[in-house]
């Protein structure tokens, strides 16, 4: 953009003053730091402080936790070691391994109070994300029209 305008410059009124040249670099070095700087602040930072929370939610897991790995096993966990977990799913008490990278999330901590509301809300909000989805897919009827 600067370019353009030097080029209009030295176009117009033949060649471009001294002054103009160092106003225009000047701006492109001002310009280049902010976007250096909103650079940093709307895309580094936040992604630096989702993987901090995450390692540090993988590093609390602990025996007697229900969590939901990336896979979207549901289970809790009844051993932990230092990579791994071991995690029990169902009612048969099949047990399953996993490096603790496979962790998406802790639904319940051990020695937490069952709390149905908090439960509800999760539902409601499963159910809403899913009819949102449905309602983006366009119906069969209508492409037949």
């Amino acid at each position: 953009m600067f370019v353009l305008l030097d080029a209009s410059t030295t176009v117009a009124g033949g060649t471009g003053t001294p002054a103009q040249s160092g106003l225009s670099s000047w701006l492109f070095w001002v310009m280049l730091i902010v976007v250096v700087v909103a650079f940093y602040f709307f895309i580094i930072r936040p992604q630096k402080k989702q993987e901090k929370e995450q390692s540090n939610m993988k590093n609390s897991l602990r025996v007697g936790d229900d969590i939901t790995t990336i896979g979207g096993i549901v289970g809790r966990v009844v051993k932990v070691k230092d990579d791994t977990f071991t995690i029990i799913t169902s009612r048969d008490k099949t047990r399953m391994s996993f490096a603790r990278f496979a962790l998406r999330s802790i639904d319940f901590r051990a020695g937490e109070a069952y709390d149905p509301k908090k439960e509800a809300a999760n539902v409601k909000a499963d159910k809403a994300e899913k009819t949102e989805k449905t309602d983006d897919k366009p119906s069969e009827n209508s492409e037949n029209k």
